[in-house]
């Protein structure tokens, strides 16, 4: 615990409940002003977000209060897969308290965690707002990449909408099979969806200095498992080329089990030797087709691309998907 005046920074885990639900009331009041579209964090949310993550690898978790009053918060991703060099930094401060320093002190503490860690190369993202860039570059950050969050409302698509979709990407891709796969995967299959997520590597990366990603059968265990614990249903379509027999493709979609009704699009990806038969449009749609079957009371399904990815973003707007806001993502040595 650091402690200036009435001015206190703490580390908390998923355990902490008191840190964990102050934490939370920042977050949340922080997205009704900047993306007010952002579904509103549970206590339980919140807390499968912390214990969890998006595959288990590891976090740390800095509150600043003020006279004991949640101010702002800063979730530190410290991969040990790859970019071990890297620490990334999600930074939020509380509306009613900013402009004060506060931000920047909690940042400050940030970077002396991280570089605790042997950390040498900083980044986080924001939303894009009026002081997310001056913020970021008064500390020595530039921008280096953009992504925009869409949303697909199911229940608002025509009717014969997604058959429709299917029908057009189809021919392309006669050769192919779809295979539908509902929870964690087989551990014979964990090599072959490493292989399928390393093919996300080719999305474009803007100007950031990371390395490729590092995917392995572990990896995909661990993020099978870090859904799924964390209250998630997890579904995948992977496509197969008929005449070889190899993995061509996949998409991962996960819905909340506590408010059913959102769900968000995670990886999809097709390996190079296989594009360019509509496989990514044809695996998207046939996943909204399965949730129209197996989960009818989603309504929305957001999901995230690079500004650049101009093919996926082509994709997700046959689909329906829409642009709700943008995320600038900032770097630093």
């Amino acid at each position: 615990m650091q402690t200036l005046d009435a001015v206190r920074v703490d580390e908390y885990d998923a355990d902490d409940a008191a840190s964990v639900e102050a934490s939370r009331q920042v977050l949340n009041a922080a997205h009704a002003v900047d993306a007010p579209f952002v579904p509103t964090l549970t206590p339980f949310r919140r807390t499968m977000n912390l214990r969890h993550g998006w595959d288990g690898s590891p976090e740390r978790h800095l509150l600043l209060r003020v006279d004991d009053q949640p101010v702002a918060v800063v979730d530190i991703e410290l991969g040990e897969w790859d970019n071990r060099d890297l620490a990334w930094f999600d930074l939020l401060v509380h509306p009613a308290h900013r402009s004060r320093g506060y931000g920047s002190r909690l940042l400050t503490e940030a970077l002396d965690l991280a570089k605790q860690q042997r950390r040498t190369k900083f980044g986080g993202a924001g939303w894009e707002t009026p002081a997310t860039e001056p913020f970021a570059a008064r500390h020595g950050f530039h921008r280096a990449a953009q992504e925009i969050c869409r949303r697909q409302s199911p229940r608002e698509m025509p009717p014969g909408f997604v058959e429709t979709v299917c029908a057009e990407a189809a021919p392309y891709a006669a050769d192919y099979e779809l295979v539908r796969l509902e929870g964690p995967v087989p551990d014979e299959m964990l090599p072959m969806l490493a292989e399928l997520t390393a093919a996300i590597n080719d999305a474009p990366i803007d100007d950031l200095d990371i390395e490729d990603e590092v995917f392995t059968a572990d990896r995909i265990r661990d993020y099978d498992h870090a859904q799924v614990s964390s209250g998630h249903r997890l579904r995948r379509i992977i496509a197969r080329h008929r005449p070889t027999g190899e993995p061509a493709g996949h998409t991962a979609v996960v819905v909340d089990t506590e408010r059913p009704e959102l769900a968000d699009q995670h990886d999809t990806s097709v390996v190079r030797a296989h594009r360019g038969h509509r496989l990514g449009l044809l695996l998207k749609a046939e996943m909204l087709r399965w949730l129209a079957e197996a989960e009818p009371q989603v309504t929305s399904i957001d999901t995230w691309n690079a500004e650049s990815n101009r093919q996926m973003i082509a994709v997700n707007e046959r689909l329906g998907y829409r642009a709700l806001g943008r995320v600038v993502a900032f770097q630093r040595r």
